[in-house]
């Protein structure tokens, strides 16, 4: 489980499906082979290590769901361990298991902070709702408004500067995981009767 507070951003230094290297610093001070670690919030299971980087597997769904596969040597990823029984939960209950990519739309500055409009990825529609919780590159962020087709939420410059979101821009990709607790409401009321 993780919580969508990204630790640190790492630096793409191979990518030949399944093989991701990542370069890093402060998640490799406990960071063992076998452990649990977020790359742009997608939960992936270290195989590798060394002093200055650690490596990663792509499985053929998580190249099929999310941005993983389109990344390059040089590019910056956001970084999250595993959240230690006892540790704070900072963002929100954050699985890693990225359901969507979707599309920047429109990225306005509002005073210091920047308004980010995406798409609405197909079948996340009814789980993103305003002031609800959802992760974009594994970032956990606040909606602010949903269209329909799109959604919104404001990055303050804090976590532009701690993330990718201050390297994105109109057209990038970015993964999208809504929120569990909406998703299990629904299948449990889907099992009771209660929702068609």
């Amino acid at each position: 489980m993780f919580t969508g507070i990204v630790e640190e951003l790492g630096l793409v230094l191979f990518l030949e499906p399944p093989k991701l290297k990542i370069g890093a610093e402060k998640v490799l001070s406990d960071l063992e082979v076998g452990q649990s670690i977020a790359v742009n919030g997608a939960c992936l299971t270290v195989v590798g290590r060394d002093a200055e980087s650690f490596w990663v597997e792509l499985s053929p769904e998580t190249l099929r769901q999310t941005n993983l596969g389109r990344l390059r040597a040089g590019d910056r990823v956001n970084l999250e361990r595993a959240v230690p029984v006892g540790g704070r939960l900072g963002g929100h209950i954050v699985q890693g298991h990225v359901e969507a990519v979707a599309e920047i739309l429109a990225a306005e500055a509002e005073g210091e902070a920047v308004n980010f409009w995406f798409s609405v990825p197909a079948g996340l529609g009814p789980y993103i709702v305003p002031k609800g919780f959802v992760a974009v590159d594994g970032v956990s962020l606040t909606v602010v408004a949903v269209d329909g087709q799109s959604f919104s939420v404001m990055v303050i410059p804090f976590t532009r500067a701690q993330t990718t979101l201050g390297l994105k821009g109109v057209g990038d990709l970015v993964n999208i995981e809504t929120d569990i607790l909406g998703r299990y409401v629904e299948r449990l009321l889907k099992a009771s009767g209660r929702l068609g």
